[in-house]
């Protein structure tokens, strides 16, 4: 199939979902102020739960942007973000928190979804208070993954730095580690869960889709570094609006959206499964102050920031233009 064909096939499908705001956001472009660039780089993570940044890129060629750049490789999108080499990304909200901690020039934009991470134990670990004096595998210190495993570990009375012993290990070589009975637990985000599942290897302890209290604050959020919200601010605004748009697309089409996802190198079955179990549609639903208080929380009681949830709140939160397009 063509490219032209691809795309037509695309927008026709946004047509049938039901999403009209595509020909609102054609109509609402021809009377905005005109983009202050059209050059846009995001980052690209090897992780499923961020399609929509993916199935936004046609919607970024709508909005107006003609050089639209991925950075390849990136294991951790909030750094990218943070360090300048990207514009603007979806990322986990606990790392970017510790960024801001750091003085990062950050601005958290809006919220996307609310939970693809899960934790996986070996026989033995069937809650997360089991965690205490065990071997926690994670891809790197003070990676999406250790943070996480740091919020739960706080949230039921534990001290992750006493009472659990990282190790650092590529995702891939960490499920041989736990099937091998070498670790005694290991956290992970899509396609890394359904791997698990498919190998039977673990069970799984959390998972942060369906679990309270994490299935009910943000996970995912789009952040963008303060410059190109200061110099570029009518970008970031339709920027924001396709990716929001495109996880409206998600939970509409998952089977053409996970097409889309597996053009990237991902197998379709494992994204078709992510597409199906995050709550893309919810997003409107949450409040995303609401999950940087939550997990400023559980950071700082870490001992891994130490700004207060109302400073870091106040240094990175800028939700009008969320507010705006979600109204």
């Amino acid at each position: 199939m063509s490219k032209r064909q691809t795309r037509r096939r695309f927008f026709a499908t946004l047509s049938s979902a039901g999403l009209a705001g595509v020909v609102a956001a054609q109509k609402a472009s021809a009377i905005e102020p005109p983009l202050e660039t059209t050059k846009i780089t995001l980052a690209q993570i090897s992780g499923i739960c961020i399609a929509p940044q993916y199935v936004a890129e046609e919607l970024l060629k709508l909005e107006g942007f003609t050089d639209i750049q991925y950075l390849q490789a990136i294991a951790n999108s909030f750094a990218a973000v943070a360090s300048g080499q990207a514009d603007l990304s979806m990322a986990f909200v606990a790392p970017l928190i510790v960024q801001a901690d750091a003085g990062m020039p950050i601005v958290l934009l809006g919220g996307v979804h609310t939970g693809c991470f899960e934790l996986f134990g070996a026989e033995h670990v069937r809650a997360v208070r089991d965690l205490k004096d065990k071997v926690v595998a994670v891809p790197e210190p003070n990676s999406a993954h250790q943070l996480f495993v740091a919020s739960l570990a706080t949230y039921v009375g534990l001290d992750p730095a006493r009472d659990i012993k990282f190790v650092f290990h590529p995702p891939a070589d960490s499920i041989g580690l736990l099937a091998d009975g070498k670790i005694d637990a290991l956290m992970g985000f899509p396609p890394l869960p359904q791997e698990l599942r498919e190998r039977k290897i673990g069970r799984v302890i959390m998972n942060s889709g369906s679990d309270r209290p994490w299935s009910q604050y943000s996970c995912c959020v789009v952040a963008a570094t303060r410059e190109f919200v200061q110099k570029h601010p009518v970008a970031a605004k339709r920027a924001l609006r396709a990716i929001l748009k495109a996880t409206d697309y998600c939970a509409a089409e998952p089977e053409r959206a996970a097409q889309m996802v597996a053009s990237r190198g991902y197998r379709y079955d494992y994204a078709l499964q992510t597409l199906r179990e995050i709550s893309y549609a919810r997003w409107r639903e949450y409040d995303v102050e609401d999950a940087v208080r939550f997990y400023s929380l559980r950071l700082r009681e870490a001992g891994m920031i130490k700004s207060s949830p109302n400073k870091i709140i106040s240094q990175v939160m800028d939700l009008r233009l969320f507010n705006e397009l979600k109204a």
